[in-house]
């Protein structure tokens, strides 16, 4: 049986090269913008902790009273953090679809693909919240049911519960994980193709999944180890990439300190100006850097959905070109 998980490796690599070459400065860069968010929004990790409260010596500590206008002000300030982070995540989902648009065209038009595709972002996102939400509520009912024997006082039980609780985690993280991950790869090329929501997406995606399930083993698989692969590539290149930054970079801000003895606060904005160049550049130099990782993977994506069901290919002429070569 042919595995088109490792046959698509070399066309996503050809297909990448015909797309990215010869050099466009203005593609790479709108290429880099989509990049920030598709690569960057794949993941939001939020956590939260409270310190520890111990006796002072001579007297107890107590926590301050929080009176309505500073309450006002934290809600306040919840807010625009969560709206920040809402519309971040709404940019993200929608540049997927961006992104697809520009591979399946080998053309970047952000503004026409963002006017096409917004809608399609904002449920997409809906989808994404709703998955994170099942997800969470899961795991923490597992965590629940872990905890509570040692909360009642009864430590055998716990261990017992933890035993399956351990496990079912493992598998909860692995199942929302490929459901994240194929909901991106395949089920988002899946509504540019059909004009459709998510969930009816995933049914219409459904049966060639299942049709097909030997050959989307072998693709999460080998997906796993070739974004491994390359994100060693794309870190060590970004290393070298600061390395080489630094250099110029570092000469300046000696400058710099070197003016402290004379004129301090020149030497401080002298300082302070190559510090945010130089992060800014590494920023800038990261994402061109993963120009080409992000479109070698999202390339593989299209190629093996399309190999796995011929009415859901969004690059048939370019597919037709790399199998004519």
């Amino acid at each position: 049986m042919t595995l088109y998980a490792v046959d698509d490796v070399v066309d996503a690599v050809a297909a990448t090269r015909a797309f990215l070459l010869p050099f466009d400065r203005s593609r790479w860069l709108r290429l880099a913008l989509v990049v920030f968010f598709v690569g960057g929004g794949a993941g939001l990790q939020l956590s939260s902790g409270a310190p520890d409260a111990g006796a002072s010596v001579g007297g107890s500590s107590t926590l301050p009273s929080l009176g309505g206008a500073e309450l006002a002000l934290v809600g306040a300030a919840a807010v625009v953090v969560v709206g920040l982070v809402l519309a971040f995540l709404f940019v993200s989902s929608t540049m997927e679809f961006v992104f697809v648009a520009s591979l399946r065209r080998e053309s970047v038009a952000l503004r026409r693909d963002w006017r096409a595709n917004w809608w399609r972002g904002a449920r997409l996102l809906g989808f994404r919240l709703a998955l994170g939400t099942v997800a969470l509520a899961a795991a923490a009912v597992f965590v629940g049911l872990a905890v509570a024997p040692a909360l009642a006082g009864v430590p055998v039980g716990s261990a017992v519960v933890l035993l399956v609780a351990v496990p079912a985690l493992v598998v909860l993280a692995v199942g929302a994980g490929l459901a994240g991950g194929f909901t991106t790869a395949f089920v988002v090329p899946v509504m540019i193709v059909d004009d459709c929501g998510p969930l009816a997406a995933w049914r219409r995606f459904w049966p060639t999944l299942t049709a097909g399930w030997r050959q989307y083993a072998a693709y999460a698989v080998g997906a796993f180890v070739l974004r491994f692969a390359a994100g060693l590539l794309a870190t060590a290149a970004t290393t070298l990439a600061a390395v080489g930054l630094a250099v110029p970079f570092g000469l300046v801000a000696l400058a710099g300190v070197a003016l402290l003895g004379v004129a301090e606060a020149l030497g401080w904005v002298v300082v302070g100006t190559a510090v945010v160049l130089f992060v800014l550049s590494l920023v800038v130099v990261s994402l061109l850097v993963a120009v080409p990782v992000q479109t070698f993977r999202r390339y593989y994506d299209l190629l093996v959905l399309g190999d796995t069901d011929q009415s859901l290919d969004v690059m048939v002429a370019r597919r037709r070109a790399l199998r004519e070569a």
